[in-house]
């Protein structure tokens, strides 16, 4: 997945201009991989995956199509002129209130959107913490790989190419979910994470942090050679010099920049491990500090976690070193908090980095310092949900020595102060399921290290609405097709032609009944009319006739 290798391309529906310039590149891939290059890469497989990491050969790579098919995904067209030809699609947590957090994660070469979904962890912490996601999706007609084209000027710089695309992505999310603008993050793996290095350097005012997992520094290379000699002999530039890439490719003026989380594997092949120090140095350049880490901590499977603090002291650059790690996305399988993911071809079992990634963005609601908060007490232990109902959730944990009382955060968000170790949160909505965590407060006010989250479901059904669609309501299981007519699931109400002309807005009254509703919903609706809402495979869509 995560190979860099810039293949042949194709260049429909470009300009003239664009299509020299990219069958050029093309050739010197081709020549490239002639002269014996991707031999840098000694365990690379022999599936035509350029530059594959030494796992690709355990597990037969995915490859990227137009479809996505992880559940809950759904395809958005029409989000923008589209001038770097990508696909864009969506995940968000049902009844998401708006000025939630957005984030757009990035595959690696090879694999898709659906897969990336499927595999790294972050649906997981969008239900738990409350944020939208957006997964662009490139394909073989933009790079024979379906990589993003981060070594490509026409596609890497401020309002060209795909890097525009995705910056159109961004304002059709914010617009659909009612997106923070200033909570929009980018993350993404290998050319994805190059990718993501290029668009935090291009649009510092869109994003406020970005993670870049087997990545390289932004504006590394800006041809195909040039991404081989980053890929496998980082440029040893000074901190300056990679700064001064960042603030060129900046609008002029910048003072405000992203924070910015790096990830990799020590063992890693294909994108070699220095580029994490050249990936540091740029950024840590770019926000005026030092290269020496302000401190340290050792994580989960012997990661290293480098913090570099800003002049506020709060974490402006993150290094994260996965010993023995290949090339690849960090994931922890499992049911706990700090797990997620699951293994695959470049998604390997160590750490959950997008668990880490969330907390340095303060996606839970804490101060962007992972776990730690600005007091020195210790996390409480022994948090548990002790009862549920359809609007409340009861908590209790153990006492902390020296507190004088403990702030209780719902979705990262503090929703009370008690002095006991019990709270019940109150006004849920049914059917809901909420994460909690709770910090110890010192005489000084000041509250220590957040608790594990762990999570509450209110009991009940929770109705919402969906309009789409007659065509749509049945390919999602919404709706059912008799004779070249729809019923509404349950109700069996009759809505009129099958087609995907008629639209009908249906509200869920429980689970697998639903009534018509066009006059008007009492609850949140959405409108799933671009795909199903579980981007299942669908049939062909009948023509008017039907």
């Amino acid at each position: 997945m995560g190979q860099h290798r810039p293949p042949h391309r194709s260049t429909r529906g470009r300009r003239a201009i664009e299509g020299v310039r990219r069958r050029v590149a093309a050739a010197a891939g081709a020549l490239a991989l002639a002269t014996g290059l991707v031999a840098a890469d000694p365990q690379a497989s022999a599936a035509g995956l350029m530059a594959a990491g030494p796992q690709a050969s355990a597990v037969a790579p995915v490859a990227a199509g137009p479809q996505a098919s992880a559940a809950g995904l759904t395809q958005v067209t029409g989000f923008g002129t589209n001038p770097g030809n990508l696909s864009m699609y969506v995940y968000a947590p049902d009844a998401l209130p708006s000025g939630a957090p957005l984030v757009v994660a990035l595959h690696g070469c090879t694999q898709s959107a659906g897969d990336y979904h499927a595999h790294s962890g972050w649906p997981k912490y969008a239900d738990l913490y409350g944020f939208a996601l957006v997964f662009p999706q490139t394909s073989s007609a933009n790079n024979g790989n379906s990589c993003f084209n981060w070594f490509e000027p026409g596609d890497s710089a401020r309002d060209r190419g795909e890097a525009l695309s995705i910056r159109q992505m961004v304002d059709a999310a914010v617009s659909r979910y009612g997106s923070d603008t200033r909570r929009v993050y980018v993350t993404g793996l290998s050319a994805g994470g190059a990718m993501t290095a290029n668009l935090l350097a291009a649009y510092p005012d869109v994003f406020a942090g970005g993670a870049v997992a087997s990545g390289l520094p932004a504006h590394c290379a800006g041809s195909v050679a040039a991404a081989y000699s980053c890929m496998y002999a980082p440029q040893d530039r000074t901190p300056a010099q990679w700064g001064a890439l960042v603030r060129a490719a900046a609008p002029a003026g910048t003072t405000s920049w992203p924070r910015v989380a790096i990830w990799q594997g020590t063992a890693d092949t294909t994108v070699r491990p220095a580029n994490a120090t050249e990936l540091r140095d740029q950024w840590t350049d770019v926000w005026g500090v030092g290269q020496t880490p302000s401190r340290t901590r050792s994580l989960a499977g012997g990661t290293t976690l480098s913090i570099h603090d800003d002049a506020s002291g709060r974490p402006a650059v993150e290094v994260y070193s996965v010993p023995g790690m290949g090339h690849g996305l960090a994931v922890d399988p499992g049911g706990g908090t700090g797990q997620c993911g699951t293994t695959g071809a470049y998604y390997l079992d160590a750490i959950c980095s997008s668990h880490h990634t969330a907390l340095f963005w303060g996606l839970d609601g804490g101060d962007g310092d992972g776990d730690q908060g600005t007091g020195a007490l210790p996390a409480p232990t022994g948090l548990t949900v002790t009862a549920t109902t359809d609007t409340t959730a009861a908590l209790r944990w153990n006492a902390v020595a020296e507190a004088t009382s403990y702030a209780v955060f719902r979705g990262g968000a503090k929703v009370g102060v008690t002095t006991s170790t019990a709270y019940t949160d109150t006004g849920l909505a049914t059917g809901t399921t909420y994460g909690y965590s709770v910090a110890a407060v010192d005489s000084a006010g000041a509250a220590g290290a957040l608790s594990p989250v762990v999570t509450a479901t209110t009991t009940g059904f929770t109705p919402t609405c969906h309009t789409a669609s007659n065509y749509d309501h049945t390919v999602a299981g919404r709706a059912r097709e008799s004779g070249g007519h729809t019923y509404a699931k349950g109700s069996d109400q009759p809505m009129g032609l099958w087609n995907t002309f008629v639209t009908h807005t249906l509200r869920q009254t429980s689970p697998g009944h639903y009534v018509i509703a066009d006059s008007g919903c009492a609850v949140r609706a959405e409108t799933t009319g671009e795909a199903p809402d579980d981007a299942v495979p669908h049939r062909r869509a009948p023509g008017p006739g039907r």
